[in-house]
């Protein structure tokens, strides 16, 4: 498979796998032989990067995602990239559909984080270790510091943060060489374009998570009556699958489709392709259940848009109006 360069000498698939779904936010968790067969068909077609955090999972098993993805990798252990992260937990107890956030970037519990992690994942170290969210209470050259030592230890191979600006980026990479941003990015999402040139002049990769705005810009969920009811999926409260979307979003995918057309691909393909073409340093990670849309997504490094067309598509997309896309669970002080 084609190959992106994230910082710090971090090649990887140029499409990677987002595993959280398998275990958060989509329904209930898939059974553990199920997500095990899925990451490894991954391995199979050629992905390389995989994507976690300690805090995916549900209030009866909160780490559930990173034991998963452990057991999943375990034979492919030094063929591929594992990122995982830290500093965040998910409020479940305030009733909500997408739980409120709560950050803890302390170095006593990024230490203990670290630690946890690399049990659950079944490893001595760990490829990308992310700053879930920014701590309020720590300054990100704190947490720098903590990452620096990590290193040297041989915990980490890099670093890296989620959700931040360049500010942020910029004093973090002072400290400590940064090698990622992973950040919120699609065609409905694209209010972080303003830090590219950062991140190029820095020599940091992008992880672009909600590539496929939460599955939207696959054109699959035009029917959203089949998404769980039950509080386990994020999707039933997230404004681009309200039912006044899909008529403000109509253009959008009618665009995305005469684009896929063109080059005889899906468009999951092309939302992909349009990002992966943009930069080559930019990897996207959608996550999905089923082996048949794995296949598809993975299928989009393969694709490749010109300059000219990726342009188009941005200058089509600036002059385009679309409905609000869930931009994340609201932040709140941890106790």
């Amino acid at each position: 498979m084609k190959q992106q360069e994230l910082g710090q000498g971090l090649s990887v698939s140029a499409v990677g796998l987002g595993c959280m779904g398998l275990s958060h936010a989509y329904g209930q968790p898939v059974a553990e032989a199920e997500g095990v067969a899925l990451i490894r068909k991954a391995v199979e077609l050629g992905c390389t990067f995989f994507d976690t955090a300690e805090c995916y999972g549900t209030s009866e098993a909160p780490h559930e995602n990173e034991v998963l993805v452990g057991k999943a990798l375990a034979p492919y252990r030094d063929q591929v990239v594992i990122g995982t992260k830290f500093g965040l937990s998910f409020d479940l107890e305030d009733g909500k559909v997408n739980h409120d956030l709560v950050p803890d970037a302390r170095p006593e519990t990024i230490r203990r984080s670290v630690d946890g992690s690399l049990q659950r994942l079944g490893t001595d170290y760990i490829d990308i270790y992310y700053q879930h969210r920014q701590d309020p209470r720590v300054p990100v050259e704190v947490v720098a510091e903590v990452m620096a030592d990590l290193i040297r230890e041989g915990k980490i191979r890099a670093w890296g943060l989620s959700e931040v600006g360049e500010n942020v980026v910029r004093r973090a990479h002072a400290v400590c060489p940064v090698a990622v941003v992973q950040n919120r990015y699609s065609m409905m999402a694209r209010w972080y374009e303003s830090l590219f040139p950062t991140l190029e002049e820095l020599g940091v990769g992008l992880v672009a998570f909600s590539p496929l705005a939460n599955g939207l810009l696959s054109g699959a969920y035009r029917d959203t009556s089949s998404f769980s009811q039950d509080g386990s999926d994020y999707r039933t409260v997230m404004p681009q699958f309200a039912p006044e979307a899909l008529a403000q979003n109509e253009r959008l995918l009618a665009l995305v489709e005469e684009v896929a057309a063109v080059h005889d691909a899906t468009p999951s393909q092309i939302s992909l392709a349009w990002m992966i073409c943009k930069k080559p340093w930019i990897v996207p990670i959608p996550g999905t259940r089923k082996v048949a849309r794995l296949r598809e997504n993975l299928g989009a490094a393969s694709i490749e848009l010109t300059a000219a067309e990726v342009a188009a598509i941005d200058e089509a997309l600036n002059g385009m109006t679309m409905s609000s896309v869930f931009g994340g669970s609201a932040v709140k002080k941890a106790s």
